[in-house]
C-alpha cells in the first residue's frame, strides 16, 4: 500500500507502507505528520494510522531523531486550478482531434446517405409535421449504430488519455493542464471511464454543470464533483517523481 505524507500543509510521496513504518520507529517522521492512502476519506495522523509503531517497547525502538526534511512537493500545483476558458479551449482542440475519425466512421456507416434521405424527406413533407417527425425518426434510427461507435471512441479517447501517464487528452496537453484526483495523483482507468459519462449530467442541466468550473472553489465542473477529480495547471511530466525516497537518496533514508 502506498502512503502519502502531509507536513506543514505540503504533500509528499507516495511511499511504501513498510518504509513509513520504519521511519515512524526511527523518528524520521513524527506521529503528528499526516498520512493518507486509497480508501481514506481524509488525512489522518500517522499515529492514528500506525499506532503500533509508536507503542513498541523502548528497548526495541531506536533513539528518536528530529524529523528529517521531506522531498520537494507539489503543493503549489495542487492549488493551481485550471480555469473554465482554458478547459473550454482544450475541449475544442479535442473535438477537432476526434472530428476526422468520427467523420470517417459516420460516412462508412451510411450517415451521409441518411442525411441526404432526410433532406429529401423534409422537402417532400412541405410543412407536414407528422411526416417531418417520421423522417427524423427514420434518420436517427439509421445513424444509431454510427453514433454509438463514435460515442464509444470519444469515451475511450478521454478515459485512456486521462488515466495515462499524460493525465490528459491532446487538448489538455496543448493547454498545459492535467486531470488528477483530489490529492493531485493520477486517476485510475475506472474513474476515468466514469468521468466521461458523468459529463452528460452537465448536458442535462443545459450546460450549467460545465459552467460550474468558472466559479466553484476548486474550479470543478459537475462531473469533477461526481467522480472526485481536479483539473490543474501544469503537465503531468512536470510533477512526475520516483516512487520511493530510496531512489532519490541514501538507501533506507528519508531524504531528498
Amino acid at each position: 500500500m502506498d502512503i502519502w505524507i502531509g507536513r506543514n500543509g505540503e504533500r509528499h510521496g507516495p511511499y511504501k507502507e513498510a518504509d513509513v513504518r520504519q521511519w515512524l520507529r526511527s523518528g524520521e517522521v513524527a506521529g503528528d505528520d499526516l498520512g493518507w492512502h486509497d480508501g481514506l476519506a481524509d488525512w489522518q495522523p500517522l499515529s492514528t494510522l500506525f499506532p503500533e509503531e509508536l507503542n513498541r517497547p523502548a528497548a526495541t525502538t531506536p533513539p528518536p531523531m528530529a524529523a528529517a526534511p521531506l522531498p520537494p512537493t507539489t503543493t503549489v500545483a495542487l492549488e493551481n486550478y485550471a480555469g473554465f476558458w482554458k478547459r473550454f479551449l482544450a475541449y475544442i482542440i479535442d473535438a477537432l482531434v476526434l472530428y476526422i475519425p468520427n467523420k470517417l466512421i459516420m460516412d462508412a456507416m451510411g450517415a451521409e446517405a441518411a442525411q441526404a434521405r432526410l433532406s429529401d424527406a423534409m422537402q417532400a413533407a412541405a410543412g407536414n409535421v407528422q411526416a417531418a417527425l417520421a423522417a427524423y425518426s427514420q434518420f436517427y434510427t439509421e445513424i444509431g449504430n454510427a453514433t454509438l461507435v463514435t460515442g464509444l471512441l470519444a469515451w475511450l479517447y478521454f478515459a485512456l488519455c486521462e488515466s495515462s501517464a499524460w493525465q490528459g487528452t491532446l487538448g489538455k496537453l496543448a493547454l498545459g493542464i492535467r486531470v488528477t484526483d483530489l490529492h493531485g495523483a493520477r486517476i485510475s482507468l475506472p474513474r476515468a471511464l466514469g468521468r466521461y459519462p458523468a459529463k452528460f449530467l452537465s448536458v442535462f442541466t443545459l450546460g450549467f454543470g460545465f459552467l460550474m468550473a468558472g466559479w466553484t472553489r476548486r474550479k470543478q465542473a459537475l462531473h469533477d464533483m461526481v467522480v472526485s477529480t481536479l483539473v490543474l495547471n501544469g503537465r503531468a511530466t512536470e510533477f512526475q517523481r520516483s516512487d520511493t525516497p530510496q531512489q532519490r537518496g541514501t538507501p533506507g533514508r528519508f531524504d531528498a
